[in-house]
């Protein structure tokens, strides 16, 4: 999440409220928690979550913050819209009896794993309960792709819907704890700090 805070105020936990909105659906959706005529509805929650997430990534970028601005920024475009265009796609298709192989959706999934994977290492520099949401995602995103390619039952589904789970309660934790912390101007929420401490910059390279 952006550190500046120059010209724009940090829009973090807005994504992270966001991106726990997906979760908890994904959730409620992998668990049984509801039943399959919701999933047009969370069709469009998802292209709501993609109005906000876009903005964050934009504006994290604009910041300087490459981590955070990349990752909200695929998550909106892929996460959010794709996604969420599919659901309602994919409800009309069975609807219809319409014939679409959706493996196509777990090779994306897969991409997008692989890269969420390779860049993980990069939030050991972020607040723990960052960290976390991350971590939580990571396997979720990979179960989901290989269910979808039909390398896995689809009954593990409920393994990423938990998994999912923990990553949204982690997301809205760090944006609680960003939002009061930041109002209040001290601590209020327990925050913990990030495993890799970020390198102080020495007085003699800042003046090269």
């Amino acid at each position: 999440m952006s550190a500046k805070g120059h010209d724009w105020a940090n829009p973090g936990p807005a994504g992270l409220v966001a991106l726990a909105m997906a979760c908890f659906t994904f959730y409620a959706v992998f668990t049984g928690k509801v039943e399959h005529s919701a999933i047009p509805l969370l069709g469009i929650w998802l292209l709501g979550g993609f109005v906000i997430q876009i903005c964050v990534g934009l504006i994290e970028l604009k910041e300087g913050n490459t981590t955070g601005g990349n990752v909200f920024t695929f998550f909106s475009a892929f996460f959010m819209l794709v996604t969420g265009l599919e659901l309602i796609f994919k409800f009309f298709a069975a609807m219809n009896g319409w014939k679409i192989d959706a493996r196509i959706d777990g090779w994306a999934w897969l991409a997008l794993g692989i890269a969420l994977l390779t860049w993980t290492p990069a939030y050991f520099k972020s607040p723990l309960t960052l960290l976390g949401v991350v971590l939580a995602l990571d396997p979720a995103i990979f179960i989901v792709a290989f269910a979808d390619m039909g390398v896995i039952p689809r009954t593990m589904l409920s393994l990423a819907g938990n998994l999912l789970l923990l990553a949204g309660i982690f997301g809205l934790y760090t944006a609680m704890a960003v939002i009061l912390n930041t109002a209040y101007g001290r601590t209020v929420v327990p925050f913990p700090g990030p495993i890799i401490k970020p390198m102080p910059v020495s007085t003699t390279s800042q003046q090269h």
